[in-house]
């Protein structure tokens, strides 16, 4: 065992502690009432805000209310729907693939597995993990650009593979923890540690937070990086 492993130990144990005192409640933002939905809804959210789905969805799920639904519709009628979250050509075909085969390899059910879960048009490990962790509780930490860019910044990871990154955080974090690390991360990621303009000055975790380029006194000066 490396003899900073238990420093480290000891700081992640309290960044996580605050992080849950911050964030007492956390759930997924995209709105759903099903499995399916929500697997819709994060597909959707590919290079899209959760908002921006959650203002498409409604009228999405109004109109194509199950996976056969989705499977036998005209693509271009999902495009005509989806629209708002760009880049809504490729998203439709993947709607629409992904339902058929929902339909015709799982009975019409979103599948739990992870292995059954990734071989779906569309989904990958972080759509998949979403999933699994808001509707069927499965214990699974989600790799978005806020887990993976804050996880390096509070040196949880090196990697920048989300893969890597995971498995770094799967490591580390305790199991009946790594639904709610990924939605604090993303709580975090959007009030505080943001890409371009962190809050370093007004953040929690200052102290026990390793970046390098941590931006010490420039917001509260309205300075410049």
């Amino acid at each position: 065992m490396s003899k900073n492993r238990p420093k480290k130990q000891a700081r992640f144990g309290k960044i996580l502690q605050r992080l849950n005192a911050q964030y007492p409640i956390v759930k997924t933002q995209l709105a759903h009432k099903n499995a399916f939905q929500l697997l819709m809804a994060t597909i959707l959210s590919a290079q899209c805000t959760d908002r921006q789905v959650n203002m498409v969805t409604p009228a999405l799920f109004a109109s194509l209310k199950t996976p056969e639904d989705f499977a036998q519709a005209p693509v271009e009628t999902i495009e005509a729907l989806i629209r708002p979250t760009g880049f809504y050509k490729n998203k439709a075909r993947h709607l629409k693939n992904c339902a058929r085969h929902i339909v015709d390899r799982f009975g019409g059910r979103v599948p739990e597995r992870l292995e059954d879960l990734v071989t779906l048009p569309g989904v990958g490990r972080k759509t998949a993990n979403v999933v699994r962790g808001a509707v069927f509780g499965v214990p699974a930490i989600v790799v978005d650009t806020h887990v993976a860019r804050i996880s390096r910044r509070l040196g949880f990871t090196e990697n920048t593979n989300p893969e890597k990154i995971e498995f770094d955080l799967m490591d580390i974090i305790p199991e009946n923890q790594w639904n709610d690390f990924s939605l604090w991360l993303i709580y975090f990621g959007r009030s505080v540690c943001s890409a371009r303009k962190p809050d370093c000055p007004g953040c929690f975790l200052n102290d026990l937070c390793c970046w390098p380029e941590k931006r010490e006194g420039i917001a509260a000066s309205g300075g410049n990086p």
